[in-house]
C-alpha cells in the first residue's frame, strides 16, 4: 500500500509543465504560487522528466533558473523537490560535512533511517554529484565510535530476511546487556554490530527480549552507557528500528516547538518522506501530539512556504482524530510488555545503615540552638534517612530535650524550605491527610491535588490516609470530600476514598465485558449513564485487569480508552479518570509528567513539586527519573536544579539522588 501524500499527476506531460513553469518565471518577478502548485503536485518522478523538457525546451537548467527566480526557505523547498531523492541525500549531506563544524543531526537522522538500497543509491549519487567518495569523507570528519557505526550504516548491508531465530534473539539481548548494564565499561562494539547488521524485525524481538531480561528498555541503557554523538545515532537506530514513522514525527515535532523553527529539518523531512510514509507519520503525530502536524506547520510557517509545505503533508487529521489500526497495534505491544517486564519500584531514600537516632536529634538541636540556623545540616540529616527512621527521631528530640522537634523546625525554618522539611517529618499517611484538607478547605477546592492523591494510591495507602486524616482532623474524609465537590467528580472520590479496588490478577471473560461497557457509547439505557459506566470499572478493578481491558478496548475501538474520556467527559471527572487510567499504565511516567509540568514555562509550581518528591520518595522516584529522562530528554536533577534555588534547592535534589 503506497504510503505517501504525493501522487503522480494524471494525464502528466513534461513539455508543457515545463513551459508553465518558463512563463512563471519570465519579465519581471515570478509567479511563484503557480510554481509551488505544479511542482508540488508532481511526482519525483514527473519533476526529473520536467527539468529534461525544460533543457531540451529552452536549452537551460531549470534547478539554476529556480534558485535565480526564489529566495530563502522556500528556494531551498523547491529546489530540493527537483532532485531525485538519492541526489537530495548526497546534497544534505555534503552540505552537513562540508564548511566549519559538522551538523552531526543531519547525518544521524539520514543514516539511521535509510534503508539499504536508499543507502546505496546515496553513495553512487554522492559519488556522481561530487566526484568523491561518501566514506572517506565521513571518515575524514568524524571520529571515535560515531565514526564507526556510521561507517557500518553506509556498507547498507542490514540483513533483510523476516525469518528470525529466537536462539539468536536471546543471545543477543543477553550480548547487550553484558556490554553495557553488567559491565564496568561499555563494549561498544556489541552495540555497533549487533544494532549495525540485524534485521529490523529480528531487533524489535530483541528489544522485547532485552526489556524482560533487565526490567528496563534499551533507550535507558543506552542513555547510561553511551555519550555524546554515538550515543544520539544509536538511540536513532532503535528508534528508525522500532517505528521509522515515529522517528520522523518526533523530528517534526521538535523541529516547530519553542521558539523558532529548524527549518531545514522541517524540509528535509517533508520532502524525502513525502511518497515513502507521509501517512504513517502524519497518524502517530496525531495519536503522540494530539495535534495534527497539518496545524503545526500551518501556525509555525507563513507565506508560499508554507502552502508549499502543507501540500506535502497533504491533509489535516485533526477533522477525524482517530486511531488508524497500526498505531493502534504498536500501542498495544508496547503494553503488552510493559506488562511482562519485571519492573522493580525503587525510591531515591533507604533506611541509613548505621542510624543513631539520638545522635541525629543531637545534630539537629545543634543546627537550631542559638543565633541563626544551619539549613545545611538539618538537609543532610533529614533527606537521608527514611521516613520510619525520621519518626524516631522526633521521639529521641523529645526524650532528650523535652522540646517539639516540628515546633522548633517550624520557628527556624521558612518558606518553601520549611514545607519540604516539614512535610518529610510526617509520616506518608499524615502528610497525605494534610494535601487533601488544605485542598477541601477555604474558599475554592483545589482539585488537581484530590485528583492526584486518591488516583494514585493502593488500597493500603488509602486505609491509612482516612485514619490519619480522623486522627489529625476529628472528620471523616469521606464527609470533607462530599460536601465539598458534586456530581460525578464526587461519587469517583467517594469511591476512591474507599479504597477497595479488587487486588486479583486479570479475568480475561470479565476484561472483554468490560470493554463492552466502556466502549458501548450508543446504549440508550439513561439510568446507567457513561461516567457510571466508568466509575463502576475505573474505580473498582485492580490494576492487572484494567491494563488488560484497556489493552481490549483498543482492539475493540482503534482508540485509546484515554481519547475515549477526552472525547466524552470534561472537567473534573475527565481529569480524575484520565488520572486513574494513566496511573494504570504507568504510574512512575504519569508523576515524571506531573514534575515536568510544574517547573517548564514561566514560574514554578513549587507545591506540586514539594508534593511529589516527598511523597514519592520511598516507593519510586528511581523510576520517575527514568521515566522523566525518556519522555522529556532531560534530566530530572538538572532541571530542578535549574528551575529552583538556594537550600530548597538543596533539599530537592538530595531527595532526587543522582544526575541520571
Amino acid at each position: 500500500v503506497y504510503r505517501g501524500s504525493v501522487k503522480e499527476f494524471p494525464g502528466f506531460d513534461a513539455s508543457q509543465d515545463a513551459e508553465a513553469l518558463y512563463n512563471a518565471m519570465k519579465g519581471f518577478g515570478s509567479d511563484k504560487e503557480a510554481i509551488l502548485d505544479l511542482i508540488t503536485s508532481r511526482s519525483n518522478k514527473q519533476r526529473v522528466e520536467i527539468c529534461q523538457a525544460y533543457k531540451s525546451l529552452y536549452g537551460k537548467d531549470l534547478i539554476a533558473d529556480l534558485k535565480y527566480e526564489l529566495t530563502g526557505k522556500f528556494e531551498r523547498l523547491i529546489v530540493s523537490l527537483m532532485r531525485p531523492p538519492a541526489y537530495s541525500d548526497a546534497k544534505e549531506i555534503k552540505d552537513a560535512i562540508g564548511g566549519i563544524g559538522t551538523d552531526e543531526k543531519c547525518l544521524i537522522e539520514i543514516l539511521a533511517s535509510r534503508t539499504n538500497q536508499e543507502i546505496h543509491d546515496l553513495v553512487a549519487a554522492y559519488k556522481d554529484a561530487y566526484e568523491r567518495d561518501l566514506e572517506a569523507d565521513i571518515v575524514g570528519d568524524t571520529s571515535g565510535h560515531f565514526k564507526k557505526m556510521l561507517v557500518v550504516l553506509l556498507q547498507g548491508t542490514r540483513e533483510e530476511d523476516d525469518v528470525v531465530s529466537e536462539d539468536l534473539v536471546e543471545q543477543d539481548a543477553k550480548d547487550l546487556l553484558e556490554a553495557g548494564e553488567l559491565k564496568w565499561g561499555t563494549d561498544e562494539a556489541q552495540f555497533i554490530y549487533i544494532l549495525g547488521r540485524r534485521s529490523k524485525q529480528h531487533l524489535r524481538l530483541v528489544f522485547d527480549e532485552y526489556l524482560k531480561i533487565s526490567g528496563k528498555p534499551i533507550e535507558r541503557s543506552i542513555r547510561g552507557e553511551l555519550s555524546g554523538d554515538f550515543e544520539k545515532l544509536m538511540l536513532a537506530v532503535v528508534k528508525c528500528v522500532r517505528s521509522t514513522a515515529e522517528y520522523f514525527a518526533e523530528r517534526l515535532y521538535k523541529a516547530m516547538k519553542g521558539m523558532g523553527t529548524r527549518d531545514n529539518t522541517l524540509i528535509r523531512i517533508m520532502v524525502s518522506r513525502s511518497e515513502i510514509d507521509m501517512l504513517d507519520i502524519r497518524e502517530v503525530f496525531r495519536t503522540k501530539y494530539e495535534k495534527s502536524l497539518y496545524n503545526m506547520i500551518k501556525e509555525d510557517t507563513s507565506g508560499e512556504y508554507k502552502k508549499a509545505l502543507l501540500k506535502l503533508c497533504g491533509g489535516d487529521d485533526d477533522a477525524a482524530g482517530e486511531f488508524f489500526p497500526e498505531a493502534a497495534q504498536v500501542a498495544y505491544r508496547m503494553w503488552e510488555l510493559s506488562a511482562v517486564a519485571k519492573v522493580e519500584l525503587r525510591g531515591t531514600i533507604q533506611p541509613t545503615e548505621s542510624f543513631n537516632d539520638d545522635g541525629d536529634a543531637q545534630v539537629l538541636r545543634k543546627a537550631m540552638k542559638g543565633l541563626g540556623t544551619d539549613e545545611g545540616a538539618i538537609i543532610e540529616v533529614l533527606t537521608q534517612r527514611s521516613n520510619a527512621q525520621r519518626q524516631q527521631i522526633l521521639k529521641a528530640y523529645k526524650a532528650h530535650y523535652g522540646r517539639d522537634l516540628m515546633a522548633d523546625l517550624k520557628s527556624e525554618l521558612s518558606g518553601s524550605l520549611a514545607k519540604l522539611i516539614l512535610g518529610l517529618m510526617l509520616t506518608p499517611a499524615q502528610y497525605d491527610a494534610k494535601q487533601l484538607k488544605k485542598a477541601v478547605e477555604g474558599a475554592g477546592t483545589d482539585e488537581s491535588v484530590l485528583i492526584e492523591i486518591m488516583a494514585t494510591r493502593n488500597n493500603h495507602e488509602i486505609a491509612a490516609i482516612n485514619d490519619a486524616y480522623q486522627e489529625a482532623y476529628h472528620k471523616r474524609l469521606e464527609d470533607d470530600l462530599s460536601s465539598d465537590t458534586s456530581g460525578h467528580f464526587k461519587r469517583i472520590l467517594v469511591s476512591l476514598a474507599l479504597g477497595n479496588r479488587d487486588e486479583g490478577p486479570e479475568n480475561l471473560t470479565q476484561a472483554h465485558e468490560d470493554a463492552k461497557k466502556l466502549a458501548d457509547v450508543s446504549s440508550n439505557d439513561s439510568s446507567d449513564s457513561l461516567e457510571t459506566r466508568f466509575l463502576s470499572i475505573l474505580c473498582t478493578r485492580s490494576y492487572p485487569h484494567l491494563r488488560r481491558v484497556f489493552q481490549e478496548f483498543i482492539k475493540m475501538t482503534n482508540h485509546d480508552v484515554e481519547h475515549a474520556i477526552r472525547k466524552r467527559m470534561s472537567g473534573d471527572v475527565r481529569d480524575a479518570f484520565l488520572a486513574i487510567v494513566r496511573s494504570v499504565k504507568n504510574k512512575p511516567a504519569f508523576f515524571a509528567d506531573k514534575l515536568y509540568k510544574s517547573m517548564k514555562g514561566v514560574g514554578t509550581d513549587e507545591r506540586t513539586l514539594t508534593r511529589i518528591m516527598i511523597s514519592r520518595s520511598e516507593i519510586d522516584l528511581l523510576n520517575i527519573r527514568g521515566e522523566f529522562m525518556d519522555l522529556f530528554d532531560k534530566s530530572l536533577y538538572h532541571m530542578i536544579e535549574k528551575d529552583t534555588s538556594g537550600d530548597y534547592c538543596k533539599a530537592l535534589l538530595a531527595l532526587c539522588g543522582g544526575e541520571d
